[in-house]
């Protein structure tokens, strides 16, 4: 990326302010930038924001039906607070004879908020880490319920299927693909300082390559990318990244103190 000095006007005081000295480029759904813009800014980064997708719940007849197949079972697997969110406008999530798996934190603490007391959480934050809980290990023929999206963590029924468990999948809401904001592909092709991509998905990732412009995808090689998983870190570098670093974890707070390019002599 180019370094160089710009100045924005304070809207406050009407005064020019200095442009951050570096910029966190997001990849999360349209609405869902303010944990990774709060993490950036107390780093000292602006953000650009390059979603991929929106999230759109699904309320239909075979989605319900569906969802009420996937809380009849012994053991549900939630992959997302936004899982957790649109299963919650449909049905009402407890945990009587109910165990229940979140991917993360994030996850658990949004069925803690929806009534769910008791949740099981990975020390390791994603598809793997879920798997490896106890609980999913001993399912050949048990049922396991799942809320998830299709596209979303797909490794996870497989795997499941695999030890023998039955899969009850209610995909609870959708990503809607969604062009490239032009203000952001602008942004990117004219920064003038250093950038983190934060990784966290492959898909997204994947789908913000192939709709971006040449000049802005060059740009956005550029980046260095601060993968949320080793899966992630390899994936970078086959799709043409340099520059990949691992971070701890896929919080905000983790993917931005993990980028180096803060740090980086000016």
């Amino acid at each position: 990326m180019r370094r160089g000095a710009c100045a924005k006007l304070d809207g406050m005081a009407g005064r020019p302010r200095e442009a951050p000295g570096w910029y966190v480029i997001s990849l999360r759904p349209r609405g869902e930038h303010a944990g990774l813009r709060a993490a950036a800014a107390r780093a000292g980064a602006g953000l650009i924001a390059l979603s991929p997708w929106r999230l759109v719940d699904r309320t239909d007849a075979a989605t319900l039906a569906a969802l009420d197949a996937a809380l009849a079972a012994p053991c549900v697997v939630v992959t997302s607070p936004t899982a957790v969110r649109a299963a919650a406008v449909m049905r009402p999530l407890r945990d009587v004879q109910t165990r229940w798996c979140a991917v993360g934190t994030g996850t658990a603490a949004a069925l803690r908020r929806a009534g769910v007391r008791a949740v099981d959480v990975p020390g390791r934050m994603d598809s793997e880490g879920v798997l490896a809980l106890s609980a999913l290990q001993d399912v050949a023929g048990c049922t396991v319920g799942l809320l998830t999206a299709p596209g979303g963590r797909d490794a996870i029924a497989p795997a499941l299927a695999a030890r023998g468990a039955q899969v009850q999948r209610a995909d609870v809401y959708a990503r809607e693909v969604l062009a490239p904001a032009p203000s952001a592909v602008a942004a990117l092709e004219r920064i003038d300082a250093p950038c983190a991509l934060a990784l966290s998905s492959g898909e997204a990732l994947r789908q913000v390559l192939a709709a971006l412009p040449p000049a802005a995808v060059r740009e956005l090689r550029c980046a260095q990318a601060v993968a949320a998983s080793d899966r992630l870190t390899a994936l970078a570098r086959t799709l043409g990244f340099r520059d990949v670093v691992r971070a701890a974890g896929p919080r905000p707070g983790q993917l931005v103190s993990a980028a180096t390019v803060a740090r980086a002599p000016r």
